[in-house]
């Protein structure tokens, strides 16, 4: 699916927004979305690779972030995340390409000490169960972000955290997604800045979640 999450000047209803919400709840579907272009070449592969079901990839419209191509496309082990930073404090969970946004999030966080790992979850569908329960064991807050309505990646997290017991040693989890509402065409950027799903405000929703002020860590936390 092309336009996924917020597309500028293509107005208010063509925003790809809820299709992670339909695609997610249907046995088993794949749904994938890259975080750059690479991933999206890798991910055409997989998909044609792919034959035991049915598989999707959702990607935006607009320009990459200019990494290069891989000249021979390798197929991503279906369901597998991958890790871009480590981390001891933090776990930002991203599903596409907020990923820039989180990275972004991450040297902030890090400037005020607090230790923060970036995933890459990759799959909406099927979630990387293993990773994802070993960065909320080990984290203080996790937070999943996602260019897509409520109902997508952050519902699925936040089920598989309480199936499995995951948020009974007081692990606070939050979700950043998009608001329940359509939004007015505008320039990407500032689309995703009404949303509340770029840098600043990852930070914020983590400082909010450990009661850290924007000062830094001291003598802060509750």
């Amino acid at each position: 699916m092309d336009r996924a999450g917020l597309v500028g000047a293509d107005g208010a209803t063509h925003a790809g927004s809820f299709d992670l919400a339909y695609l997610c709840t249907l046995p088993n579907f794949v749904v994938m979305a890259p975080s750059d272009e690479a991933e999206l070449v890798n991910m055409i592969q997989t998909m044609v690779e792919h034959d035991s079901g049915p598989i999707a990839v959702r990607y935006p419209r607009g320009e990459g972030r200019g990494v290069a191509l891989p000249e021979h496309p390798q197929a991503i082990e279906i369901g597998k995340g991958r890790v871009v930073r480590e981390g001891k404090t933090v776990a930002i969970l991203s599903l596409g390409t907020r990923l820039a946004e989180a990275e972004k999030a991450a040297d902030q966080l890090d400037a005020m000490g607090l230790s923060t790992t970036i995933i890459d979850l990759r799959f909406a569908k099927p979630l990387d169960e293993a990773l994802i329960r070993k960065a909320l064991a080990t984290h203080e807050v996790a937070v999943t972000v996602e260019e897509a309505s409520i109902g997508g990646l952050g519902a699925h997290v936040l089920t598989l955290a309480s199936d499995q017991g995951l948020t009974d040693a007081g692990l606070k989890i939050r979700t950043m997604r998009l608001p329940d509402r359509f939004q007015e065409h505008d320039k990407p950027d500032k689309q995703y800045d009404e949303a509340g799903l770029n840098a600043p405000q990852i930070v914020d929703t983590v400082l909010k979640a450990l009661r850290v002020n924007s000062a830094g860590v001291e003598g802060a936390r509750a």
